[in-house]
């Protein structure tokens, strides 16, 4: 027996879902460890050096850690039920948290832009020796801390924030081992404010990145992918029931988490119930979206569009249907679940070691 569409084999889905969540969680953990544990060695060889590089980079170690102590906090708050008040749970809170770390990329560019004028105008002196063999171990945590969170960050924009953020500090290192060879070689300091310029236009521009693919989500936007005048045209001919589909609305909770609602014009006479059927059947199967609220209507016109809500004429009848099927309940769940449970959707293998994790970075940023 069913409920609206409900499969009774949620139970599996919601298991799959929770060792997900917890694996992602313990991602985030293990790559916060490590960047604290380096954000400290690298503060204490940027002062010892002298080089900005280093110091940028240490810098933005603290703000990769602070990142993740969000990304961690919104990820955990996230997987509180739903209640009275709250009806989708704080799912948002993993947007909200990523919007949040978009604004300290942000700031963080700033100061960075800020400090290598400033050093541009006026040099010191860099030890690089030290800035060197730092700035190679600071390399090494940022390519274990972005290997962490790189699989995870392809399906969960709150991770793929704090990803942002360790992927630039990756760059960073680089900058900082780059120097540190020019500055033996030639002994040009400039260098040295002239590669963190570099890093901070690649700072900036996946902040700018992030920040409109959260703000778009929080003001309720489509996803982009998403062409709304095809989904319409196609769902008219889900069903020979159905004559006409309108006021098509779709929206984000999470990019992965999608919510529709819609009107559908039925010929008169067709069972409201099987029209609805074929509609959500096509939602799931087609687009992957188990969370839909279809008002069904019978008659000439829609209710909605009467001027001054004037009562319908008693040949336009409509029931409204609202099915708020989960996600988790729905058959088109079960393969992506099982994908992410067990590692199988995570993409093109990726290059191990540090120098596949560069190289990983730098395609984050450029993409």
């Amino acid at each position: 027996m069913s409920d609206c569409g409900h499969d009774h084999s949620h139970d599996g889905l919601q298991s799959a879902r929770h060792a997900q969540h917890k694996s992602d969680g313990g991602r985030l953990l293990a790559a916060l460890i490590v960047v604290a544990v380096f954000m400290v060695v690298e503060v204490i060889g940027g002062l010892w050096s002298g080089s900005l590089a280093l110091l940028a980079d240490a810098t933005h170690m603290m703000t990769d850690a602070l990142a993740l102590t969000l990304a961690l906090s919104a990820h955990w708050i996230s997987a509180r039920p739903a209640n009275a008040k709250l009806h989708f749970g704080y799912r948002r809170m993993q947007v909200i948290a990523a919007f949040l770390n978009g604004i300290a990329l942000i700031v963080l560019m700033a100061w960075i832009v800020y400090e290598a004028v400033r050093r541009s105008i006026n040099p010191i002196e860099v030890d690089w020796a030290p800035m060197l063999a730092i700035a190679a171990l600071g390399l090494f945590a940022n390519g274990v801390a972005f290997r962490l969170l790189h699989r995870a960050g392809d399906r969960n924009i709150n991770i793929k924030s704090a990803m942002l953020h360790v992927a630039s500090d990756l760059l960073g290192s680089i900058a900082a081992v780059v120097a540190a060879i020019v500055i033996w070689q030639t002994g040009w300091t400039r260098i040295d404010p002239l590669l963190s310029l570099l890093v901070a236009v690649l700072i900036g521009r996946s902040a700018v990145k992030l920040l409109t693919e959260t703000t778009h989500i929080l003001l309720e936007g489509a996803p982009k992918n998403f062409d709304v005048a095809a989904l319409t045209s196609d769902l008219a001919v889900a069903s020979p029931l159905i004559e006409d589909i309108h006021s098509v609305k779709i929206s984000q909770l999470t990019p992965d988490q999608l919510r529709l609602t819609m009107h559908a014009r039925i010929r008169d006479g067709a069972p409201a119930a099987d029209a609805l059927h074929a509609l959500k059947k096509r939602l799931e199967e087609r687009y992957g979206i188990g969370d839909s609220t279809i008002q069904i209507e019978s008659g000439c016109s829609c209710p909605d569009d009467a001027p001054e809500r004037e009562p319908a004429p008693e040949d336009a009848k409509v029931t409204r249907l609202h099915a708020h099927d989960r996600a988790h309940d729905h058959a088109h769940d079960k393969g992506r679940d099982h994908r992410r449970a067990t590692g199988g959707d995570e993409g093109p293998a990726r290059g191990r070691g540090v120098g596949g994790a560069a190289v990983a970075a730098i395609q984050s940023i450029l993409k």
